[in-house]
């Protein structure tokens, strides 16, 4: 790698993230494949802010030129709105956690979650008995790995939350 590398400018928005590994994750691993990658959070707290500067830092993001950002909590379902298209993936599961930022500036949310925990499990666990599933969070993530559960053939999943509408919300999707 040299100093002419162009360097690609990619992000983290999500709520209490400064212990977070992704920029020292991603940076190195971007280093590995001869990539000049500057990996940046963005973090609600520190901003002082919630979800409802999601459509500015999203804005600002795209207009510094990110190629794109990881969405973390409390933003992966708040995010959808504001996006142009989703992936057939983070629409079925109903929560983004990468948002892909094109060159005619239009965005695409992903949901990397689902495949991420699915694969976890069967390398991991692969004889994990998913007859019964109890499943405790219904948000983002919980979304994402109700979709992998689903995805691998479970036959019950009994859905726990601390707001049961978001619950039930989900067990109808």
């Amino acid at each position: 790698m040299t100093h002419t590398e162009p360097k690609i400018l990619v992000g983290l928005i999500g709520a209490g993230i400064q212990q977070s590994l992704s920029p020292a994750m991603h940076e190195a691993e971007a280093r590995h494949h001869g990539l000049n990658l500057l990996y940046q959070l963005i973090d609600l707290d520190v901003l002082r802010c919630g979800v409802e500067a999601l459509p500015k830092l999203l804005e600002a993001a795209r207009l510094m030129g990110f190629a794109g950002l990881n969405i973390t909590f409390p933003c992966k379902q708040a995010v959808i709105p504001l996006l142009d298209e989703l992936s057939p993936e983070a629409s079925a599961i109903g929560a983004v956690n990468t948002v892909m930022f094109g060159t005619d500036g239009r965005t695409t949310g992903h949901n990397t979650d689902s495949p991420g925990w699915r694969w976890a499990l069967q390398h991991g666990l692969p004889h994990a008995d998913l007859s019964r599933v109890v499943l405790l969070g219904c948000g983002g993530a919980g979304a994402a790995i109700a979709d992998a559960l689903v995805r691998l053939g479970a036959q019950h999943v009994f859905l726990v939350d601390r707001e049961p509408q978001r619950a039930a919300e989900l067990a109808a999707r």
